[in-house]
């Protein structure tokens, strides 16, 4: 005998399939006990006990169908004697189960189980009359990505209408009317750290609701660049456009950025490069045509002290930390205006600096005894610049400028500002050295020798006692009179250069070196008049090609004529 898994009543096995199809109502074997199958094994004992046997049914069943089958099983239990078994054994008379069964059953599971409300939701109501303690609550989870961000992460604007700072993209901005008409190009976003760039690139993808894919040259090479072109295209099947964002676009090799030429001429891609050096060097000319180039204004004062009031609002509004500074004062007596705009100001335009900077300035406001100027000095210890980038030659440039232009006051300010900030004291005295001779030049000639050897001492003392030395050699080189007449002299036989034909005139024959006999007998070097040999060194002769007899290179004034107004008035 085997037991239906239906009905669980015994039937012959030759008879089983009959029996299904009967509806469980024929073939049914009474004379023996019915089957049981207990964890998976028949046995022919009778059972005792319904609350340790599963059924066989069970095993077809799923896991909540299962559970459903033991509730009904525990109340089976109780059912009346003449709804169990003829044998007097205890289990139940098995038959099909009803739709209403069902939801009878999902009624009584739902009213004896415990659930967990999240905040917010109503608990379920009190229909016995009895005191149910209130379910407990689950807080709202914070994302750990997100709270282990750095403040300047966290407070990126996620809409151009948040953008700071940048006309650009403002209400009337040029690169604002492209990306409201979906007609975004390939374009190079060039403007110093902390301007934009990168959120800039983001919002314009969340705009326009195409894929966005963030890529830099250390961990994409030319193999991945054209996986990311396959599947670009792939999405262009489904009309969807993909925006590859490469930021730090002047690191990228040539190799790398030759890869972009067909995918952005072709549309396959929008390709948005960051970069804070000067495209026309670091970019290939190639991809510069390919794209449009916008450059991005460096921050006001304003626009990153109004950048700083809403970090610091949303801090101290989010983070229970600054909120129990907030109540015992120390947060908002020490984190303030003023702290904020010397702040601003310091941060030279670089909104994520200024970001980290009060960042730093919050989670030390928090400890117990500290001061403002104890936060002042410590996060302001450094200068914002940067010695390999456009800051690195602007203010060098700076320096030689005001030089030349007599003011010690803006020399000694931009000396000690790339002292401060590490620049190579070599590198300075070396411009010096330039200075001495092509702006000072010939109305004091001894400023050659004194640049020369503030190089000399600062090579051999270093840093920070050969600063004294360049302060000394720069406010020398400031007050000497100036004289461009030996360098404008160089620049106009330049350009006598870059005429036709000038470049490649012959050198007249007296003034030409024999030192062989056969360049003796070709004439070189006769009728040469060797001047030491003649009164104060006077002699007529022919020093200039022929062509350019009479030609003067050496002007006779120290410097130009031009006149400014506001120096004369």
């Amino acid at each position: 005998m085997v037991a239906c898994p239906i009905c669980n009543n015994s039937v012959k096995p030759k008879d089983i399939n009959s029996h299904i199809d009967s509806g469980c109502e024929s073939f049914i074997d009474t004379g023996s006990p019915p089957l049981i199958q207990v964890h998976g094994n028949v046995s022919q004992k009778p059972v005792t006990s319904q609350k340790s046997s599963f059924p066989v049914s069970s095993f077809f069943q799923t896991p909540a169908a299962k559970r459903t089958l033991s509730s009904i099983n525990s109340r089976d239990d109780n059912r009346p004697d003449h709804a169990r078994t003829a044998s007097g054994n205890s289990s139940p008379i098995r038959r099909k189960r009803s739709i209403d069964d069902f939801e009878k059953d999902a009624v009584s599971k739902q009213e004896h189980s415990t659930v967990e409300y999240v905040v917010n939701d109503a608990p379920p109501p009190n229909t016995s009359g009895n005191t149910v303690e209130e379910p407990r609550t689950k807080k709202a989870k914070v994302n750990p990505f997100q709270k282990a961000a750095p403040l300047a992460e966290r407070m990126r604007p996620r809409t151009l209408d948040d953008v700071y700072g940048q006309e650009l993209v403002g209400p009337q901005g040029v690169l604002r009317s492209l990306i409201e008409q979906d007609r975004v190009p390939s374009m190079i976003l060039w403007g110093g750290p902390g301007t934009g760039k990168t959120t800039i690139a983001r919002c314009i993808a969340s705009m326009v609701g195409s894929r966005f894919i963030e890529i830099n040259s250390t961990s994409t090479g030319v193999a991945e660049c054209k996986k990311l072109f396959s599947e670009a295209k792939a999405e262009l099947a489904f009309n969807r456009k993909t925006i590859i964002f490469c930021d730090e676009l002047h690191r990228f090799s040539k190799a790398q950025q030759d890869v972009f030429l067909g995918p952005v001429e072709s549309g396959q891609i929008t390709l948005i490069g960051a970069t804070t050096e000067n495209p026309s060097f670091k970019i290939t000319d190639a991809l510069l045509s390919r794209c449009r180039t916008f450059t991005l204004q460096k921050l006001s004062d304003e626009d990153i002290r109004l950048i700083l009031e809403r970090a610091v609002a949303t801090e101290a509004t989010n983070n229970e930390d600054y909120q129990t500074s907030v109540a015992n004062g120390s947060f908002s007596a020490l984190v303030d205006t003023e702290l904020i705009n010397y702040l601003a100001a310091f941060s030279d335009g670089d909104a994520r600096t200024a970001l980290n900077l009060v960042e730093l300035a919050i989670s030390l406001s928090t400890r117990e005894g500290m001061t403002k100027d104890e936060i002042k000095s410590s996060l302001t210890k450094t200068l914002v610049y940067d010695r390999a980038g456009d800051q690195h030659y602007d203010t060098i440039s700076a320096f030689h400028k005001s030089v030349r232009g007599s003011d010690p006051d803006a020399a000694l300010y931009y000396l000690a500002r790339m002292l401060q900030s590490g620049e190579d004291p070599l590198y300075i005295a070396r411009r010096m050295i330039v200075i001495a001779s092509e702006d000072v030049g010939l109305a004091d000639n001894s400023m050659l020798t004194l640049a020369t050897s503030a190089y000399a001492a600062a090579e051999k003392i270093g840093m920070p006692e050969c600063r004294i030395n360049l302060a000394h050699a720069t406010v020398a080189l400031c007050l000497a009179p100036k004289s461009t007449r030996a360098y404008r002299g160089l620049n106009n036989a330049y350009a006598a250069l870059r005429e036709p034909g000038i470049a490649g005139l012959a050198v007249p024959i007296h003034l030409r070196n024999a030192p062989t006999k056969l360049m003796k007998e070709l004439g070189y070097g006769d009728s040469y008049k060797y001047n030491p040999n003649y009164k104060d060194g006077r002699v007529v002769q022919e020093y200039l090609p022929e062509k350019l007899k009479g030609r003067r290179f050496l002007e006779d004034r120290d410097l130009g004529t031009e006149i400014d107004p506001g120096a004369w008035s």
